[in-house]
Parts: C-alpha cells; structure tokens; sequence
C-alpha cells in the first residue's frame, strides 16, 4: 500500500503543479529534492511572485525510522518504526477577490521490529479560506467534496465536512479558519470488526485509498474554477490589508494548532518544506474589527458559525 500510494501522490504532484502554472501564466515552480538523515526525503515545489499566485507550495514527503518520543505519547504507544507519505499543498493567491487553498493527502504505517505493520491508515481532506464570501465558490467547492464522498458512501461528506469545521478552527479567536471543505483522519481497515459487521460499514485499506484518490483527483475541479473566476477582479488597497490581515489569522492556525506542522517539526522534516504554507505578506492589526454592514464583517460572520453549503 505504500508504495502504492507513493507512487500515487507523485503522479498527483505533477499533474497539480502543471495545472497551476498553466492557471498562473508567468511563474514556475522550483523543485528542490531532500533528503532526511534518519530516513526518507521529499520533493518539495514551490511557486512564488506570480502573476496569480504569490506564494504556494506542493509538496511531497515519504519518511521512515523511529518513532520520536513525542510521536509515541501521541499515539500512546511505546518503541516502534514508523513510515508517512503524503502530498501537502498550501495556495496563498495574490489577489484578494481568489481564495487561499489547503490540502494534505497521506498514509500511515507503524512496524514491529521484524518490520511487520502492526498499525497503519490514512488521513487528509481539502479546506477553502477565503478573504471575500463568494456564496456560489463556497457552493461549488463544497458540490466538489460531496460527490467525491458520495461515490463511497453518502455518509462521509456531512461526517467529514463537521470534522474540518471542528478541526480548522481557531480557538483563541473563536473562529473558522476559513469556510471548511473535508478533513478525515485515522482511517482504518475495519472490514474484519465486529462493529462494521453489525452496521455494515466496512472499509479494507483498498477501500480507504479508493476513497482519498478520488478525492485527491476532486482538487484541480474544486479550486480551478474558483481560481479562473475570481483573478482579474479588481481590488483596492484596503482589501489588499484585509487579505493580509486574514493571512495572520492563517499563519497562527498553523503555528499554534496544526497537527502536521507539528508532526514535521517533531520528526526533524525539513524546516523550509514544512514552513512554505505561510504567506510573504502578513499583518497583525492591534484589535481589529471590520465595519459594520461590510463585506468583510459578512465573511467573519459566517466564520464564527459555520454554513451548511449543499
């Protein structure tokens, strides 16, 4: 399955990376390709100072070795080897009318010392932050992920759209991230359990990658016709400071919450990979408010509470 997935994310990077400079018009990506001491390495792209988008990263990763000791409390496990894969992506675009995308796909694995899998899964979902509410952009990304789901089971969208609303959320702001999409985690093969047997809801590993591939393959439609829409409206320089304000808000979810800024920081990743999410340009406005009535009062509203979209 890892090597199955691997090979998976990889095509996946090329084909996203190929689409977005083909929506960009002017910038490249760079490729830089690392390696990890204790095991592994990644192939991590980034675009910067295009034409549509300022700064982005695609990244992908596969490391193994041990098992940090930080990693085990987590997992509540004792010595053990682990592998990750995944794809890991981060759009900020430059005009503020064009929403900033988020997505991660990846697979699990741990090992007993004779290198058997005693543990594995798979995690990951697709999440939309934008600086100005487009009711029918929220509509159509959210369409996206539904029909994704839906060809696996009906139940997953409303299950794993609650999740992301729960899971990109800003504590110390009581606030969204942003306007949600899917986020799934510990995926397990639950085809031999009793509680799948009594409620018919099993799912082998073969079954979990069908669902994550598919939507991994939703991407590109969820985001592109967004993108192609929203980036030759005109902006004013105001709306460039609420962007960039809003880019703070982004900047501390991920510094202070974000589950895999944590694991690549606590398993030595590389530092410049796991850092190319946030934005070039930031403010941090000392106890902001948007006007009344505003578009941009609209947009907070609907981030502090969250908006069933289909």
């Amino acid at each position: 399955m890892k090597d199955k997935f691997y090979q998976y994310i990889l095509n996946l990077q090329n084909q996203i990376t190929t689409k977005l400079e083909e929506v960009d018009g002017v910038a490249k990506f760079r490729e830089d390709i690392w390696e990890r001491p204790e095991g592994g390495g990644g192939r991590t792209r980034v675009i910067e100072n295009g034409q549509v988008f300022e700064k982005g990263g695609v990244n992908i990763s596969a490391v193994h070795g041990k098992l940090p000791d930080s990693m085990q409390k987590m997992f509540n496990v004792g010595e053990a080897d682990f592998f990750a894969c995944g794809l890991s992506l981060v759009i900020h675009p430059r005009n503020p009318m064009v929403p900033t995308v988020h997505a991660n796909w990846r697979y699990f694995e741990m090992h007993d010392d004779d290198g058997n899998i005693i543990n594995s899964w798979f995690g990951g979902g697709q999440d939309l932050t934008p600086y100005y509410l487009f009711e029918e952009d929220a509509k159509h990304f959210h369409q996206t992920c539904k029909i994704a789901c839906d060809k696996h089971n009906p139940e997953f969208y409303p299950k794993y759209k609650k999740q992301c609303d729960s899971y990109f959320w800003n504590a110390h702001r009581n606030e969204a991230r942003g306007i949600g999409g899917l986020f799934f985690d510990y995926c397990k093969d639950t085809s031999d359990s009793e509680l799948a047997k009594q409620t018919e809801k099993k799912m082998s590993m073969e079954d979990w990658y069908n669902l994550v591939t598919e939507v991994g393959n939703s991407f590109l439609e969820a985001y592109v016709p967004i993108v192609e829409k929203r980036k030759n409206l005109e902006y004013t320089s105001a709306q460039r400071t609420w962007q960039e304000i809003r880019r703070g808000r982004y900047v501390e979810f991920n510094l202070v919450h974000d589950k895999g800024t944590l694991f690549g920081l606590k398993t030595n990743g590389r530092i410049e990979s796991i850092l190319m999410s946030l934005p070039p340009h930031v403010q941090w406005v000392y106890d902001h408010h948007p006007e009344l009535e505003s578009e941009e009062e609209k947009l907070i509203k609907v981030l502090m509470n969250p908006v069933e979209w289909v």
